[in-house]
């Protein structure tokens, strides 16, 4: 099993920053990918980045690409979403999760976090 807790929402003005952690616990030896997916209220969950757990390929989505970073630190089994530039539209709960080697969808998940953006 694998545990995870995001922590560093909030409330933000519009082009403000805001950087989410997230722990990792648990079979951490497990986890071969990590991502950050957000669901804005009345809306569907949305992919926001992933990452390589081992090699820290990251990938993002368009629409926060260039705004947002994912990292991490293998050492503190943390996962990172940095978020500069922030815009309304941004306002949402947003989650970690992570994929296990082999595992073709995401199958543990963090409770989420808070993120809003006042215009």
């Amino acid at each position: 099993q694998v545990q995870l807790v995001e922590s560093g929402g909030g409330l933000v003005q519009a082009g403000g920053s805001l950087r989410l952690s997230c722990v990792v616990s648990g079979r951490t030896s497990s986890v071969y990918e990590m991502g950050w997916f957000r669901r804005a209220p009345g809306e569907d969950r949305e992919f926001v980045a992933d990452i390589n757990w081992s090699d820290g390929v990251t990938n993002h989505a368009g629409s926060v690409k260039g705004r947002f970073t994912i990292s991490r630190d293998k050492s503190k089994n943390t996962l990172y979403l940095q978020m500069n530039s922030l815009q309304a539209d941004d306002t949402a709960v947003y989650y970690c999760a992570a994929r296990r080697m082999f595992i073709s969808t995401y199958d543990y998940w963090g409770r989420g976090t808070q993120v809003t953006v006042s215009s």
